[in-house]
């Protein structure tokens, strides 16, 4: 297994609203794992940041949360993505591409003095 990466401040609720629109209604443990499956183990996500995000999301009304049985048998809060969630992730996902292809773009091929970019 390779090294973890660190998560952008703001990426894990991205991350979290994009794994309520794919799954749909999870558990604080089922979201972790999700993520860190769909990373390929390159993100740890760490339960002290986890659940503080989860609150924020909930508060802010882009997640909501009801008590139900887990698959172990156990009572856990599962969370959903609501309507005003699923607007905040379309406006964060552009958002995110174009900072990536601007990321991309700087750490892209270096050009020498008098070379033109193809």
């Amino acid at each position: 297994m390779g090294e973890k990466t660190d998560v952008w401040q703001g990426t894990l609720s991205l991350m979290v609203l994009r794994t309520l629109q794919t799954i749909g209604p999870l558990h604080g443990y089922g979201i972790a794992r999700r993520i860190e499956q769909t990373s390929g183990s390159m993100v740890a996500v760490k339960y002290g940041t986890l659940y503080p995000a989860l609150l924020k999301l909930e508060l802010e009304g882009y997640i909501a949360a009801e008590w139900g049985v887990s698959g172990n048998n156990r009572r856990a809060k599962f969370y959903k993505l609501t309507r005003a969630g699923g607007k905040k992730l379309a406006k964060e996902a552009r958002q995110w591409e174009r900072t990536t292809t601007a990321i991309a773009r700087i750490f892209g091929p270096v050009e020498t003095p008098g070379e033109e970019a193809l």
